[in-house]
């Protein structure tokens, strides 16, 4: 049996909607956040990495969240989304942190060397990864946005379906 991949099907995939509100609540959080302590509308956190909360933990966890309730939460499909969650989880608190806070003590050791030599003013990132707090509150704004779209979703859908009978 041949998978129908049109882009009808991903619209109305409740899963892929569940992650992409996940993502995007958690981005739009991060910008009034900046807006907030800083006064200023920064439109770059709309894609930006690392902060509060964790846009990747809020994305990954919508995705389980939803899954689990579509196809349930015994299935493989489950499973898998949930495994691949875990990962992502663990590596901003870990790999992508200390990526970032690498890059933070490189910046400082090329800021004391410019002053003695002229070396290339290029700072690395040093925003990259979460704390345990940014990515528990990212799972949490994931696990909020999966139930709400999916439940949305599906009474939505039951209400079509009841009208076209």
């Amino acid at each position: 049996m041949k998978p129908d991949i049109s882009v009808y099907n991903v619209l109305k995939c409740l899963p892929f909607w569940s992650m992409f509100f996940g993502w995007a609540i958690a981005q739009g959080t991060k910008m009034l956040c900046v807006l907030y302590y800083s006064g200023k509308l920064d439109f770059s956190y709309i894609v930006s990495t690392g902060g509060m909360p964790s846009a990747h933990s809020a994305m990954v966890t919508a995705l389980a969240t939803s899954v689990g309730m579509v196809l349930g939460f015994a299935s493989v499909e489950f499973t898998m989304s949930l495994a691949f969650a875990l990962v992502v989880m663990f590596d901003a608190s870990t790999v992508r942190r200390a990526a970032g806070q690498q890059a933070r003590l490189l910046n400082e050791i090329v800021d004391e060397l410019f002053k003695e030599h002229h070396l290339s003013e290029r700072k690395l990132k040093e925003l990259l990864g979460h704390t345990r707090m940014e990515v528990f509150m990212g799972l949490l704004m994931g696990l909020v946005t999966g139930i709400m779209v999916t439940s949305l979703g599906t009474l939505i859908s039951e209400q079509a379906s009841l009208r076209l009978r």
